[in-house]
């Protein structure tokens, strides 16, 4: 397995002093992710948790919906031409019987750590391939008093960020608050593949008794992530994209950004907040 920090020599300039130091950097390489030995996409993402980063994946792309239609992941040996593991290349295997989308064995996809919707930027593609309905699950009511507690025990939870200052991160929050679980990546969509492809193997799919909330700005493939997953509400610190309002309000997800202290904006689904637009004045 990859390291997921490494440490290099830095020029360090403070206050006119110049020194050299050592300097804690997150590790980014590339991981191929292959679907019943075929190539379907590249991420470059921080090394740990890869398994669960594909189950994920495939996920938001519409391939898996539950623990019982994967058969297994694997590090592929010999992927080098001397035969070497490098634990950079996973292969998925479904289990029998479950469909392949034609699309997925048709395309070799790149995904940089700053992107992550490999093509479906529409939002008919998430109606069409979406398993669940936010609201598929028992009702979920949160207060703006209790989301806003989330950010810095979202923060506090970011074990690696500490070290390197260099990695997004991703968490599930009970509407209790209770904190399910939290996965740090150099990319922000990687870090949601991860929770949510560790809840797939856990068999705890649709996510509908869950907000996810994020480190950075929700753009529409995280909004579109949260949907395909049965995810109710996701919370964001930075900006949302104007496509992931529009997917947000299409689908009922309640969507939050500039979460900050006891600050939030509200775009869409209000009504889980206790918020009545009506009664706002705006």
């Amino acid at each position: 397995m990859g390291r997921v920090t490494e440490r290099r020599r830095v020029i360090r300039v403070r206050d006119g002093s110049v020194g050299a130091r050592p300097d804690t950097l997150v590790v980014e390489e590339p991981l191929e992710i292959r679907l019943n030995g075929k190539p379907l996409a590249i991420t470059m993402r921080t090394p740990g948790d890869d398994f669960a980063l594909a189950a994920g994946f495939l996920v938001s792309e519409g391939v898996l919906a539950s623990a019982a239609e994967l058969a297994n992941i694997v590090y592929c040996a010999g992927a080098t031409d001397d035969g070497a593991n490098t634990y950079n290349v996973v292969d998925v295997r479904l289990a029998p019987g479950v469909p392949v989308p034609d699309i997925s064995l048709e395309r070799n996809v790149y995904t940089s750590s700053s992107c992550g919707l490999c093509g479906k930027a529409s939002l008919e593609a998430v109606r069409t391939t979406a398993r669940w309905a936010p609201d598929s699950g028992p009702a979920v009511r949160l207060t703006p008093e209790l989301l806003s507690t989330f950010p810095d025990r979202l923060r506090a939870a970011q074990r690696v960020f500490d070290r390197t200052g260099g990695l997004h991160a991703a968490a599930l929050f009970a509407p209790d608050g209770e904190l399910l679980d939290v996965r740090e990546d150099v990319g922000r969509h990687n870090a949601v593949d991860k929770v949510v492809g560790r809840a797939l193997q856990d068999d705890r799919l649709p996510l509908s008794s869950c907000v996810l909330m994020v480190s950075g700005r929700a753009s529409f493939e995280l909004a579109q992530k949260a949907v395909m997953a049965g995810i109710p509400a996701l919370a964001a610190v930075s900006a949302p994209s104007s496509l992931a309002v529009d997917l947000a309000a299409e689908t009922g997800l309640t969507l939050v950004g500039f979460l900050r202290g006891s600050s939030m904006n509200v775009y869409a689904g209000a009504h889980r907040l206790g918020l009545d637009e009506a009664d706002t004045g705006s």
